[in-house]
């Protein structure tokens, strides 16, 4: 019984010392705030818990009363902060002490430590609030692509942290090295302004250029296999191209002579220059056309689907030309023959609407004058085709030559002109063998 009385005891002292801290001295802090403290939050010095946030409460002067239990006595010079663990956490706050020397008097029980040895902590959302609504918004777009960024690559990002140091070590010298030369540094700064002062009196200009940059990194990352390769092939190409460089400095210094004698030629190239700009932003539209013409997706709509067929093109024709020469040479009389009576034809035509216009006991003359083309006969009420050795008898004998010759259609004009035949028109190409020139229409 007297050894299960002692173990007891023992639970108790260790619950008291665990729980309690073990009792202590009790201390009032002053903030502006209470820095999202909450009670039973931990008081660390120098990171080791010594005791617990008793209360909080508010002041008559509105400020947080903070009372804190801890082990340790405290001494004059004693200052605290409100820290937290991390700064996504909400409720993960604690009051970070650091006591006064020990040679200094002593704190009186439940002491109160004013604004002057408190620091009230700030917030990184108070951070965040004093950015405009689209830094904040920037700001989280960043964070997000951060994210997206590392999504899955996690032991990749660790592997480049490694050499984080490295690089800022590298940084170091190299911040070195252009301190090395203030002056040339001075000048460089002096000069990259006014490059960026001539830039931004650009901006039109930049922002196309931009524009077409990007226009032209897509047209490349398309060509990503192309490229790898051409990399491949840069560092033979690039040592070749050293030996070159070097013998291209020698020459450099041949040619400055001529860049000097050339200057006053090239004063008015400023000018030329400003008045092509327009000329090369049309030309744009023209290459994209013409790059269209060359190769346009889809099928057969470019020169390059057309050149690939030409072969073909060429072989069927080298068969089809020598047959349609023949046939062009062999139609050629006829054509001059037909030509002749050009006038004849159209004289046709223009009486065409005259003739529609009458009629008779068989309905328009048109209409009865397609009925006279002795095609059928009538036969007791039935219409009998006629044979074709038959259908020309009514207009003379099919083998005969033609009975009016080219201009014979009209009444014959007071100069001879008509009918048009060889001779007397030399250049006819009906002779007076082939047709009657006495057969002309009657009338005045």
């Amino acid at each position: 019984m007297a050894a299960i009385g002692a173990l007891l005891v023992v639970v108790i002292v260790l619950a008291i010392l665990l729980f309690t801290g073990g009792g202590g001295h009790k201390y009032t802090f002053m903030f502006q705030n209470a820095g999202q403290l909450v009670n039973d939050n931990q008081v660390l010095i120098g990171g080791s818990p010594v005791g617990t946030v008793s209360s909080i409460e508010l002041s008559p002067e509105n400020l947080a009363e903070v009372n804190v239990e801890v082990e340790q006595e405290l001494h004059e010079g004693t200052t605290a902060v409100i820290r937290a663990t991390s700064l996504s956490g909400v409720a993960n706050h604690y009051l970070s002490i650091s006591p006064g020397p020990n040679s200094s008097p002593s704190l009186e029980e439940g002491a109160t430590l004013g604004l002057s040895s408190t620091t009230t902590p700030v917030d990184i959302d108070q951070l965040f609030n004093s950015f405009p609504p689209k830094v904040r918004e920037g700001l989280q777009n960043f964070i997000k692509g951060n994210g997206e960024i590392y999504a899955g690559r996690g032991n990749e990002a660790n592997e480049s942290y490694e050499y984080f140091g490295t690089a800022l070590n590298r940084a170091t010298n190299f911040a070195a090295e252009l301190n090395a030369d203030e002056q040339l540094l001075s000048r460089f700064l002096v000069s990259s302004a006014k490059l960026t002062t001539a830039v931004a009196n650009r901006g039109s200009q930049l922002s196309s250029a931009i524009g077409n940059a990007t226009t032209a990194f897509d047209a490349i990352n398309t060509q990503n296999v192309a490229l790898d390769e051409s990399l491949q092939e840069l560092p033979p190409v690039l040592r070749q191209a050293n030996t070159t460089f070097v013998n291209l400095r020698a020459a450099l210094d041949d040619v400055e002579p001529l860049i000097n004698t050339a200057k006053p030629a090239t004063k008015n190239l400023a000018p030329f220059l400003a008045e092509l700009r327009p000329v090369l932003t049309k030309f744009i539209p023209f290459t994209r056309n013409l790059t269209l013409a060359l190769d346009r997706p889809g099928p057969h709509n470019d020169s390059r689907e057309l050149l690939a067929i030409l072969p073909s093109v060429q072989q069927l024709a080298s068969t089809t030309f020598p047959h349609a020469q023949t046939a062009i040479a062999d139609f050629q009389p006829q054509l001059n023959f037909i030509r002749s009576y050009t006038p004849d034809f159209f004289n046709g035509i223009s009486k065409l609407g005259q003739v529609s216009g009458y009629y008779d006991g068989n309905g328009n003359y048109v209409r009865g004058a397609t009925a006279l083309e002795n095609v059928f006969k009538d036969e007791g009420g039935t219409l009998t085709a006629i044979p074709k050795s038959e259908q020309f008898v009514p207009f003379g004998n099919p083998a005969a030559t033609p009975t009016r010759c080219p201009g014979g259609a009209a009444q014959a004009p007071g100069d001879n002109s008509a009918p048009y035949v060889n001779p007397p028109h030399g250049g006819s190409a009906v002779s007076s063998s082939e047709c009657n020139p006495s057969e002309q229409v009657g009338g005045p």
